[in-house]
């Protein structure tokens, strides 16, 4: 089959990209797929739009990218599938799925890892709603051949338009990539770092957190505690250390951690998170205490492989747990490296992500 990737961030910059289909790529090859791919922006582009100011060259930026969708167009006719990742375009209606769909008469496959039809932005004005169009998911949705889901909740807002909708997991190459035997501990010893990884849109769940921290630092006062993000955090604690997220050395960075954190709060747009932050610690054996929300609940069996944590008592108890016990940590660790190994690393999914282009 051939296959035309539209899609919105540059390659190799972008987890939602990297983990749900940009790792697959080898594996369509192998399979004898052939494919091409156009991201709506660059990556000059794209760090663009993470920085204030700049609205001249941020709208040729968005010009730029609709003159390449349109260009696209041009070339679609040769693909038999259109894989589309969030949207083709990042503001207005559908307007080229709907093209491609009832003009062109090609199959999309779209793809989704985020409640999209809606947002987390507390107080979004009524213009930025208008232009990002978010109720152009579900016209999407219908259109599709396939809708590739990160996780059921994901899927079940799927099905309501389209009864071809399947769970595709975000996904770890724990052999090549998420593997902790590739690199040698760069610990200090006697020092136990609690650890976040995120993106500048996730930072805000960090102050959830921050009294549990603080008590433990006071009570611990051996604990460090490191955020890797592509922005700096806004919450201020003792030993808190910042590193900017490099593709380059995410891993070697993430295995500085001793114990890794995902605090969600309970509410429709964290339902549609697919966990990741959790994944990527448990592939590197990092024991993991997570909020119970969504797909965090399937992924984590309760002291087993890593722990839920409702309430803020619960945070300080199961981490005071795994700062004071080392044999605790080391166990949580493998049989969560374990769990990834086998429901959510690429090797287990490869199948599963191939059959949506049957």
């Amino acid at each position: 089959m051939k296959i035309f990737f539209l899609v919105p961030y540059p390659l190799k910059e972008s987890p939602s990209q990297r983990f749900r289909f940009e790792q697959y790529f080898e594996a369509l090859t192998k399979a004898g797929h052939t494919y091409a791919i156009q991201t709506f922006l660059d990556s000059h582009n794209w760090h663009l739009f993470f920085k204030s100011g700049f609205i001249i060259k941020k709208l040729f930026s968005l010009a730029k990218g609709f003159l390449k969708r349109w260009l696209a167009l041009l070339k679609t006719s040769k693909y038999d599938f259109v894989f589309v990742h969030r949207e083709v375009a990042p503001i207005g209606p559908p307007i080229f799925e709907w093209l491609i769909v009832k003009i062109l008469k090609k199959k999309i496959i779209y793809d989704f890892d985020d409640a999209i039809w809606m947002t987390d932005r507390l107080g979004e004005g009524v213009f930025f709603r208008f232009f990002k169009w978010r109720r152009k998911v579900s016209s999407i949705c219908s259109w599709s051949y396939k809708v590739s889901c990160g996780n059921h909740y994901l899927k079940d807002y799927a099905l309501q338009f389209n009864s071809f909708a399947f769970y595709n997991p975000s996904t770890l190459d724990c052999v090549g990539h998420h593997n902790p035997t590739f690199y040698k501990p760069t610990k200090s010893a006697g020092e136990i770092v609690i650890g976040w990884t995120g993106s500048h849109s996730t930072l805000k769940y960090l102050t959830t957190i921050q009294p549990v921290i603080e008590r433990l630092q006071n009570q611990f006062s051996f604990i460090s505690f490191l955020v890797i993000a592509d922005q700096p955090p806004t919450i201020t604690l003792q030993k808190m250390t910042f590193i900017k997220w490099n593709p380059e050395t995410e891993v070697a960075d993430l295995l500085k951690i001793d114990i890794g954190i995902m605090p969600l709060p309970d509410d429709e747009w964290a339902k549609g998170k697919c966990g990741f932050k959790a994944l990527q610690y448990m592939s590197l054996e990092i024991p993991a205490v997570v909020s119970p929300v969504g797909v965090n609940s399937s992924i984590i069996n309760h002291g087993v492989n890593g722990y839920l944590a409702f309430t803020d008592k619960d945070w300080f108890n199961y981490l005071s747990a795994l700062i004071i016990d080392q044999n605790l940590r080391n166990n949580i660790g493998k049989l969560g490296r374990e769990t990834v190994i086998k429901n959510y690393s690429v090797s287990s999914n490869t199948a599963n992500f191939l059959s949506l282009f049957e």
